[in-house]
């Protein structure tokens, strides 16, 4: 039989309960925490006041107090500029680098286009290292950096953060995750998951799909991945693998794909095949990218029948795949993210139309198919709150950690240095 846990555990998981609330929900009044948490106004005071003095939120008067009688109740706010995370955002054409505070608020970023080529994952840690040292440069004196999340189009083992395989950034058992946090060196580990998963854990959290505890999150790069939410948590796998339903084959006999099999999604909804359609080799042969994707879409919105020929037969494809998870999952919502939002919105119909043909009623007869809300962000997005779950499990822990340098004998990098 478990034992009860101490008042001690009770108090830290009330630290952390409430600051996940205040980060995923924004400035709240003490008296909505206390109904929100089932705590009674005192307990919240003590709690609150214990993260104020740790400088992870603030507390003041509420704008306007409206008509109700009695001494209004203090917000509380998130320290948005002085509690922050690294993310990194690691695709086949684009590499994004930000500082995100407290709260999902992206304060400063950097970005560059990732030439197509083989993988060299020194040049990319290099980059990233690059930008983290001027966005670290640029947080305020007394800002502390509570932990890195990366977003990797690939399959990532969840255990350790190893790539096990990117085919199309071409990487294979790399540990990146690693590579990262050493070179980094802010004394932190980076978590590392793969950018569908996240993005669906990002649009669940603060995207369109707030509230819908059921739902599937199609994105695509140049591969197509998927993160699947289910009783509103991420259903992942065993070792961090799962989602990978741009490999689930819909065309046995269709177009070859960067795995090595015939006629998975990916290979007949993903950019490649978007553009060989379309008629655009050039863009197949290097130039391709979100870009070359919205530039076919906008000649189809425009009457160019060769791009209104390859979304119509992407979109069929899309419907198809899109039938057979709304078969398995039965998700509340489908939210198509990365290059499948502009795809989607120009193929709408026929993927409605696929739907409606290739799953059954009842599966079918509550979903919504919605567009990313966090648009080109998602991924980010994704990564930030990754990179923020230990300090919400714990945050008190984990910043008298960061701040004495305690862990392992390591500390923060002075701002003065240089290499920070």
């Amino acid at each position: 039989m478990r034992a009860a846990p101490s008042p001690e555990e009770v108090r830290r998981h009330n630290l952390g309960t409430l600051l996940h609330h205040i980060h995923l929900r924004g400035p709240v009044s003490r008296a909505e925490l206390a109904e929100g948490m089932g705590l009674n106004r005192s307990t919240i005071m003590a709690l609150t006041s214990e993260l104020t003095a740790a400088g992870v939120v603030r507390e003041e008067l509420p704008r306007s107090t409206g008509r109700r009688a009695g001494r209004p109740s203090l917000v509380v706010r998130p320290e948005s500029t002085r509690v922050y995370v690294l993310a990194f955002q690691i695709g086949v054409h684009r590499l994004v680098a930000a500082r995100v505070g407290l709260g999902g608020v992206i304060l400063d970023r950097r970005e560059a286009t990732r030439p197509r080529g083989p993988f060299d994952p020194d040049e990319l840690v290099g980059a990233l290292a690059s930008f983290t040292r001027q966005l670290v440069r640029r947080a305020d004196p007394d800002a502390v950096c509570v932990g890195a999340g990366a977003a990797f189009s690939g399959m990532v083992r969840r255990s350790d953060g190893m790539v096990r395989y990117g085919p199309n950034i071409g990487a294979v058992d790399v540990s990146l995750g690693d590579m990262l946090s050493r070179r980094l060196g802010l004394g932190l580990t980076v978590a590392i998951a793969n950018n569908a998963n996240l993005g669906a854990l990002a649009e669940h959290r603060r995207g369109v799909g707030v509230g819908c505890q059921d739902l599937l999150y199609l994105h695509a790069d140049v591969g197509v991945g998927g993160g699947i939410i289910v009783g509103g948590r991420l259903l992942d796998g065993a070792d961090g693998y799962g989602g990978e339903v741009g490999h689930m084959v819909v065309n046995p006999s269709g177009r070859r794909c960067g795995c090595g099999s015939r006629g998975c999604l990916e290979a007949e909804v993903g950019e490649l095949a978007l553009l060989a359609h379309a008629g655009r080799e050039d863009a197949v042969a290097g130039l391709g990218g979100r870009e070359a994707v919205r530039a076919v879409v906008d000649a189809a919105d425009r009457g160019d029948s060769a791009a209104r020929e390859a979304l119509h037969r992407v979109g069929d494809w899309l419907g198809l795949g899109v039938a057979n998870l709304v078969n398995v999952f039965n998700p509340e919502m489908v939210i198509f993210g990365g290059t499948l939002r502009d795809i989607y919105l120009g193929a709408a119909a026929q993927i409605r139309s696929r739907l409606a043909t290739g799953s059954m009623a009842a599966p079918r007869e509550r979903v919504r198919l919605r567009t990313a809300e966090l648009g080109d962000d998602t991924t980010l997005v994704g990564a930030a709150e990754l990179a923020f779950a230990e300090v919400l499990r714990d945050p008190l822990e984990v910043l008298a950690r960061l701040r004495t340098g305690a862990a392992a004998g390591r500390r923060l990098p002075d701002r003065s240095e240089s290499n920070v």
